[in-house]
């Protein structure tokens, strides 16, 4: 099988643009820790939406966290989690 991804996180930019311009959303949550998305968060933030980033544990560089307005990661306790 071959698999490619080629622009996704262009699309994914071009999203979070059109719904801040579009102003459907207060908050975005992106679950990435890429430095692409540094011109869409810094736009969304532009435009008074706050820009949450998940990063999933991954550390982030230093220009994608000075245009974002938070980190959220939750915690997962697995021990409750049942299996069937």
């Amino acid at each position: 099988m071959n698999l490619e991804q080629k622009g996704v996180d262009m699309r994914i930019g071009v999203d979070i643009s059109s719904l801040v311009f579009k102003k459907q959303v207060n908050q975005i949550i992106l679950i990435s820790g890429d430095s692409d998305f540094v011109p869409a968060a810094k736009q969304a933030r532009r435009e008074g939406i706050d820009f949450i980033l998940d990063p999933m544990r991954s550390t982030i560089k230093d220009d994608l966290f000075e245009h974002i307005d938070g980190i959220r990661t939750p915690s997962m306790n697995f021990s409750k989690i049942k299996s069937n």
